[in-house]
């Protein structure tokens, strides 16, 4: 199961998930530097440990290495969610309390997810239910306001 990246792990992966082609310590170091100061070397460590924990592969090209991503960024937080969906003791509260944190947008985006996971089932031998018209949100505890506060990191 994947860990999470840390800070400046997902600042390189970024770049070689966006980028979706094979790419160099110096030109990561490039972009970096439009944002922090960081030295070449820095970078350097952060894409050789990224190559040896499994998350890109690399190819010699001259005296240097080309970094090509292994998976996805969206297998990455696939793995991430589902890692954490599957350690939790209750597997439905942490669903209903994920989806209560979702917005609108978010959740038509997981209902559009549904539809497809639903779509590719019914190509096999059974079909699958239709989807929740909206994903249930958690039950407002005594004093909560109508409006939930937006999660960290929005």
């Amino acid at each position: 199961m994947p860990r999470p990246l840390g800070d400046l792990e997902d600042a390189v992966m970024t770049r070689v998930w966006q980028w979706n082609r094979p790419v160099t310590v110096r030109e990561v170091l490039e972009d970096l530097q439009q944002e922090r100061s960081i030295a070449y070397t820095t970078v350097m460590t952060v894409m050789d440990n990224l190559h040896q924990k499994g998350w890109v592969r690399r190819e010699a090209e001259g005296r240097a290495y080309r970094y090509t991503a292994v998976s996805t960024r969206a297998a990455y937080s696939a793995a991430l969610m589902n890692e954490a969906w599957s350690t939790s003791d209750n597997p439905a509260a942490a669903l209903v309390a994920f989806f209560g944190m979702m917005s609108a947008e978010q959740r038509e985006a997981l209902r559009d997810a549904v539809r497809v996971v639903q779509h590719d089932g019914e190509t096999g031998s059974e079909a699958a239910a239709e989807p929740p018209a909206e994903p249930p949100a958690p039950p407002a505890a005594e004093g909560d306001s109508a409006e939930r506060p937006e999660p960290p990191g929005r």
